[in-house]
């Protein structure tokens, strides 16, 4: 026995290894959220904590060992028997770091990241690993739309098919356990109904069983479809479909392939007859499990007792949750029998051979009641000398065991009460041979069920007799001629209103043939398939049956290029893989060439070696063209897709003159780290515009019309993060312009970041010994340090003109052009140390304005440029040696400089663009 303390208190796990007669406390350093046992290894078990890690012990829980870590809940699965190569592998849903979800398997003892495997590669949704039987299941969401995939005994996942307008919204697998998959698919013009499918043997493609099944939520929210598998007999189920507006409960006996309703009782509990005639009018029941494990449920059947269902009703013309009864059948469905006015809690004792009753645990109670003869009649016991509210009974398992344990409430302020009820006495002697009779399964008389016709072992009603072995064995299966309802619609077929199977209108019966090689064959469908497990032999088999032919040879058609996932983005320097699919055309003599884009390609003599996908890596970012040809001897056909191969953005610069002149065009370019071409957009925000500039280019050309101060943002926006910088730039009509440089000593501090060229600046405004509003420093990135001074005009009044303010500013420039060449501009940098700030060029640079002039100055810098062209020529020609950082530190002034209102500037811009 364990026991799990409250987490409340504490973290501890209480062990008995003798029945509960004592117990020895562990303590654990995680809260237990939910545990799951190994089926066969009864001391194996795994733990889910409450911060998302999944423990595993393999001594009853005294020790735990970490597995792995952010598990989602519910979403780890032991090793299936038969399967799974190890006992102790465990199937999980694991997040990475970085929120993505992945199919992660190991084994429980060692789960190393070495020896961790990835059976489906890519990532998954969250909530969609489902581990049952031979069969596994994910699901890939991409663009908004759902797709999902199955291994089949643990092979390659295949994507599943299902009728190709269906566009699922929810999927939910109901049952796998007969060699075949039910599943619930909630299609994209449904809310409160789901259409139940049914799939072939490998649980690929999936066919059409029932539209509009019923769906409830659980306490938890979860959605609960009215969809019920008859214990003890393969292929029945019962389901609620809503028509037209009603719900009303149908009956299958062959896999979904037909239904029906539920024929009505003949007399109520009183024996007064009931006239309900089909399909007017028809017995409906609720389908609801229930969510306590110790109560039956609004349905009951088990396997040990086929035939037998004990369920929650009601009469009319549609399902309804007024004035209800409770209903049997023996015989599987077909007749119908009322055995209670009110609700009960109905389990099955003595292997099916005895079924006990009690009220449902709202109302209190001492009495159940048992019935020998499937519920024709019932005997009352009292169980309790106080009327208990029953919230369970727990029946023991084991031919030798006749003990039920109630528990349960006499009031909603008192504790718990269990009793235990040992009912061996009620039964006479053990059951003989001629207490057992034989039992036809059967639908309305049609006794071939599932291609077969089945005889049972029944006790006979009435006999007071312990039965102590499951009885539900089958005494005779004889095999059935085929015929037309052993048999259900194909993939890609609808049944039409006349019972027979034709092609769907999206459906191309030509791709039956296309994935096949000249030489080979295939089986070509009639539009019918046999019901999975279904025992029928010869009749109608051969026709109804895909015949194999010979494989046509074509030439390649139909060529579709995918990334695995469905992603048309890749993170530089990872795995990208490629699918190659040919709907038409020789697999197995076609060749393959495939161009990633990048200068790289491969070949292959064989379309089926690509099976598995063709992974590449990208070592840069970009957008690459991906082109596939496909070529046999009779003809080809390619495919492409481009892809964007893209790197995380880690920053981002605005380069942007500070000072620019009104009405005139000014260039402002983004420069970002790693550099991308083509595959980031960018985002500008220019003054007080409440709208962005987006461009693909980092660099974009404007305007500005209005004097003063405006605020330049740039946003780049790469994947899903965004990294932005902003300038402020001073919008004039003319100013002026000087270099700075800087005694050595400022170096020597320079720990080249904007911070501490900001407050360089603002030093050098305070010293300069100018009103602050016309003076504007600019401190360069790099070493030598250096700084571009601007003299803005000041305020102009109304009656200033601008040859007033021109003036003004001239006068100001040459006072400060004065102080700096007499070298009395200085700053204190710490104690004990001054900075000298310099005048970079000799003579004061000209007016700068917006009205194109033409003087001697303009002459001489054109002779300039020619000469230093020129020089540039001789240079390169005769193969001198340049030194390198000539380019890299005048490069370093370019950014911050207005390279048209600086003749010195202008001179170097030539240089670097006339140097190859």
């Amino acid at each position: 026995i364990m026991v799990l303390t409250d987490p409340e208190f504490e973290s501890s796990v209480l062990i008995s290894s003798d029945e509960g007669a004592s117990y020895q406390k562990y303590r654990l350093n995680f809260f237990v959220l939910s545990l799951l046992f190994h089926h066969t290894q009864e001391d194996w078990a795994l733990a889910y904590s409450h911060d998302q890690k999944l423990y595993s012990s393999f001594d009853f829980g005294r020790k735990w060992q970490l597995v792995h870590e952010r598990v989602t809940p519910n979403r780890f699965y032991w090793s299936v028997t038969g399967l799974d190569k190890d006992l102790g592998l465990v199937h999980m849903e694991a997040h990475t770091p970085d929120g993505h979800c992945q199919y992660v398997t190991c084994r429980a003892q060692a789960c190393s990241e070495s020896s961790r495997t990835y059976p489906f590669s890519g990532y998954i949704e969250t909530n969609s690993l489902v581990v049952q039987d031979e069969y596994v299941f994910v699901q890939v969401t991409t663009t908004g739309r759902a797709s999902y995939y199955v291994s089949y005994q643990r092979e390659h996942f295949v994507r599943i098919k299902i009728p190709k307008y269906s566009l699922p919204k929810d999927m939910h697998i109901v049952s796998t356990d007969q060699g075949q998959v039910f599943t619930a698919v909630q299609e994209w013009n449904q809310n409160d109904t789901y259409n139940l499918y049914i799939s072939d043997t490998r649980g690929v493609y999936f066919t059409l069983a029932l539209e509009n099944v019923r769906t409830s939520r659980g306490l938890g929210g979860n959605s609960m479809i009215d969809l019920y598998e008859v214990a003890g007999i393969e292929g029945m189920l019962i389901a609620n479909r809503k028509v037209e507006n009603q719900v009303k409960t149908y009956i299958t006996y062959n896999k979904g392939r037909d239904w029906r309703l539920l024929q009505a009782p003949t007399t109520d509990l009183a024996g007064n007859p009931i006239h309900c005639v089909l399909p007017f009018c028809s017995l409906h029941l609720q389908l609801q499990m229930s969510e306590n494990p110790y109560l039956s449920g609004s349905i009951s059947t088990k396997s040990s007792a086929p035939g037998v269902i004990v369920a929650i009703g009601n009469i009319g013309s549609e399902l309804s949750y007024n004035n209800v009864a409770m209903f049997i059948s023996s015989d599987a469905g077909n007749n119908w029998r009322q055995i209670f006015e009110e609700e009960h809690n109905v389990w099955f004792l003595d292997k099916g051979g005895a079924l006990v009753a009690v009220k449902q645990p709202t109302v209190p109670t001492r009495h159940l009641w048992i019935s020998f003869d499937e519920g024709r009649q019932w005997t009352r016991h009292s169980f309790s000398a106080m009327p208990l509210f029953v919230d369970g009974v727990l029946v023991e398992a084991g031919a030798e065991n006749q003990i039920m344990t109630f528990f349960g409430h006499f009031s909603h302020r008192s504790e718990w009460q269990l009793i235990k009820i040992d009912y061996k006495s009620i039964f006479t002697r053990r059951c003989t041979e001629g207490d057992y009779q034989t039992w036809h399964l059967h639908n309305q008389g049609e006794p071939c069920i599932m291609g077969q016709k089945q005889i049972y072992m029944k006790r006979r009603p009435g006999n007071y007799c312990m039965v102590g072995w499951d009885n539900s064995r089958i005494l005779s299966a004889e095999p059935c001629i085929c015929r037309a309802h052993d048999f259900e619609c194909d993939y890609g077929f609808e049944r039409r209103g006349d019972g027979n199977c034709l092609p769907a209108f999206w459906f191309n019966l030509s791709t039956l043939s296309r994935s096949c090689s000249q030489g080979q064959n295939y089986l070509n469908s009639t539009g019918y398939r046999k019901v999975v497990a279904n025992n029928c032999t010869k009749g109608v088999k051969e026709m109804y049956t895909a015949r194999k032919q010979q494989c046509p040879n074509r030439p390649p058609r139909g060529l579709v290029l995918t990334t695995r996932d469905d992603k048309l983005t890749a993170n530089m320097g990872s795995n990208v893989t490629f699918l190659v699919r040919l709907e038409e055309g020789d697999s197995m003599r076609t060749n393959i060439q495939l161009d990633f884009g990048d200068g790289t390609a491969v070949s292959y003599s064989n379309l089926s070696w690509t099976q598995e996908g063709i992974r590449h890596v990208y070592r840069s970012a970009g957008i690459f063209r991906v082109t596939v040809q496909a070529e046999n001897s009779l003809g080809f056909d390619s495919s492409s897709l481009y892809l964007h191969v893209t790197c995380p953005v880690e920053h981002i610069q605005l380069l942007a003159p500070y000072v620019v002149i009104k009405n005139k065009e000014v260039n402002l370019t983004a420069v970002v780290w790693p550099s991308h071409f083509r595959t980031l957009t960018y985002f500008w925000w220019l003054g007080n515009n409440t709208e962005p500039i987006i461009t693909l280019d980092s660099s974009v050309s404007h305007t500005f019309s209005t004097e003063g101060m405006v605020t330049v943002t740039v946003q780049v926006s790469s994947g899903d993060s965004i990294l932005q910088d902003t300038r402020s730039i001073a919008i004039q009509e003319f100013f002026k312009s000087l270099l700075l440089s800087f005694s050595p000593n400022l170096d020597e501090a320079n720990p080249d970041i904007p911070e501490w060229r900001q407050d360089v600046g603002r030093v050098i405004k305070k010293v300069a010994d100018i009103p602050e509003e016309q003076l504007l420093v600019a401190v360069f990135p790099g070493i030598p340090t250096a700084a571009e001074l601007f003299l803005l005009p000041p305020p102009r009044n109304q009656s200033d003109g601008r040859k007033q303010t021109e003036e003004d500013l001239v006068q100001i420039s040459e006072i400060l052009v004065n102080a700096l060449n007499q070298i009395s501009v200085e700053f204190e940098l710490k104690p004990g140390s001054r900075v000298i700030v310099y005048i970079t060029q000799l003579t004061l640079a000209p007016l700068v304005d917006s009205i194109p002039r033409h003087s001697s100055s303009a002459m001489l810098m054109l002779l300039s440029v020619v000469f230093l062209g020129l020089a540039v020529f001789l240079i390169y020609k005769f193969k001198r040696y340049i030194h390198a950082n000539s380019f890299y530190i005048t490069y370093s002034f370019l950014p911050g400089l207005d390279l048209e209102n600086s003749k010195h500037i202008t001179l170097w811009s030539v240089w670097w663009k006339s140097t190859p």
